[in-house]
């Protein structure tokens, strides 16, 4: 990888054509500027016009985004996914001249994606288009950090490049990206919503009861789908923008492949890295929020001294602690849980901070942690075994890891609940729940119902 202060695009893309052309290989090229705002879902949806793919990202407690357009590096992983990830990231940086003097996290040639739940699973033509492992390197990057708004340019340059081409075609399409003159399309409505056989999902719960109290588990986390239709094709940006301002202490997600598109409002951070000081979340335990204030604080009371929910909390919060210690030092877990409120549900919430030893990356804790008890269940291997063989649904990228890392060794992931899968005019949701040896069938599917109110509430339904 070659830094550098260049910041002026002519030159610095007449440097990167000449080391091109004196090594004789192709070279990732990034180039990042400090630009006026721009609206981070005007960016996403103008992206439609950009060639390739849009990726989303945003954290919108912290008012932080980053918007891909296009794709200049693709990186796809089935065998090894975790270490092949990170090795061919590596490699590509290798190869990469960066120019980028703010060095700020989620600037540069950053890579975003996600990874399938579990590879082993047979995969339905509902996610056909979603690999075991997908990471993309955006052509057009907005990032929004701590009000300052800034643009990466990446892109493969080959020797024979002609640089004044190069610089027409960024300049067309940063105009096209950075228009502030448009407006977001309307948003989906939607026609029907089916339940995808919640009777033999009830039924499949209670046989998980029976199993764990016969000791083949500890705890089973069985998830669900609903399948909604549109009135016509969906547009994504109108969703995102709702699910932001619906979803305050969420990570907003969407990645798009084709007529695809993977999008959510997660509450679960599995980790965050930067400048190795790193923070995991253990959150769970659910229960709704109340009506008004003092059915609200009773309700939380009543999470907080729940015996089941308590007793799947711990188990959360033991797996991330082990999980992150492995990997770290300094590592510090308060002893109680505390209340983690949404707009319409509330969790269990303990966050865990270490410190990141110099020879562990961010793929590293994430491979340690997925699936944690709160998506997989305990022990590990053996919930993922029996969702694998009892449950219905082929959960693709759902509830499994998402999110970015650049070139910094910063990084984000988030686990992938409250989310869809849009495909033009249908979608499915997906929800699940923490099975025990006390879980009530009825209880979990209700709880389930209430899972999907996050996404329903912005699809129009």
């Amino acid at each position: 990888m070659i830094q550098t202060e260049i910041k002026k695009l002519d030159e610095a893309l007449n440097e990167a054509i000449t080391i091109a052309g004196n090594k004789q290989i192709p070279q990732l090229f990034s180039i990042t500027e400090m630009i006026d705002y721009i609206d981070p879902f005007l960016f996403f949806d103008q992206a439609k016009h950009i060639e390739g793919n849009r990726v989303f990202w945003a954290s919108s407690a912290e008012n932080f985004y980053l918007v891909g357009a296009g794709e200049a590096f693709d990186i796809c992983s089935s065998v090894d996914r975790f270490d092949q990830t990170e090795a061919k990231f590596k490699a590509m940086l290798a190869e990469s001249l960066i120019y980028n003097s703010y060095r700020v996290p989620g600037t540069g040639p950053i890579a975003i994606g996600g990874f399938s739940f579990d590879p082993e699973k047979e995969k339905t033509r509902m996610w056909q288009q979603f690999p075991a492992s997908q990471f993309r390197v955006p052509a057009y990057l907005l990032t929004i950090v701590d009000g300052v708004t800034y643009l990466t340019i990446n892109t493969v340059v080959r020797p024979e490049d002609h640089q004044k081409q190069m610089e027409f075609n960024i300049a067309k399409n940063k105009k096209m990206l950075l228009a502030n003159n448009t407006s977001l399309p309307e948003g989906p409505v939607i026609n029907s919503k089916i339940e995808i056989d919640p009777v033999g999902w009830k039924e499949l719960v209670r046989r998980a009861t029976n199993d764990i109290k016969e000791e083949k588990a500890d705890k089973i986390v069985l998830a669900r789908e609903m399948r909604v239709t549109f009135e016509k094709k969906a547009n994504i940006s109108p969703i995102l923008s709702k699910l932001t301002k619906a979803q305050t202490n969420s990570y907003i997600f969407a990645f798009e492949n084709s007529d695809s598109c993977f999008l959510g409002a997660t509450p679960e951070r599995l980790v965050r890295v930067e400048d190795q000081h790193l923070l995991s979340t253990c959150l769970a335990g659910t229960a709704p929020r109340g009506k008004n204030k003092e059915e609200d604080y009773q309700i939380g009371l009543d999470l907080l001294r729940d015996v089941k929910n308590r007793e799947e909390h711990e188990f959360v919060v033991k797996m991330i602690r082990d999980a992150v210690t492995a990997c770290c030092i300094d590592v510090d877990v308060p002893s109680q849980p505390v209340l983690y409120p949404l707009k319409n549900l509330q969790h269990l919430y303990t966050p865990v901070k270490a410190r990141l030893k110099s020879e562990y990356t961010i793929i590293d804790v994430v491979k340690r942690l997925h699936p944690t008890p709160a998506l997989g269940g305990l022990p590990k291997v053996k919930s993922l075994e029996y969702i694998r063989e009892n449950e219905e649904l082929d959960r693709g990228w759902y509830g499994a890891p998402i999110g970015w890392l650049d070139a910094y060794k910063n990084g984000e992931f988030a686990v992938a609940i409250r989310s869809a899968l849009i495909q033009g005019t249908e979608a499915s949701l997906f929800s699940g729940c923490g099975v025990v040896k006390d879980s009530d069938p009825e209880a979990e599917y209700q709880e389930t119902n209430i899972k999907f109110t996050p996404m329903l509430s912005v699809l129009g339904g």
